[in-house]
């Protein structure tokens, strides 16, 4: 379940990075702050998952 979860958050990280890519290209901050939102989320997700994986050791 752990690996599905790490995958889930890098490509959370993965679909924010293109968003915000793309809304610098189009000049949409709208698209820009939902890519930064989706790469919070991506990275929390990413922080819960290595504060249970330390738990574990």
């Amino acid at each position: 379940m752990a690996a599905s979860e790490k995958a889930r958050a890098k490509a959370e990280k993965a679909v924010g990075k293109a968003a915000q890519a793309a809304g610098r290209a189009m000049g949409n901050q709208k698209l820009i702050a939902k890519g930064r939102a989706a790469e919070a989320a991506g990275n929390a997700r990413e922080a819960k998952e290595s504060l249970k994986d330390t738990g574990r050791h």
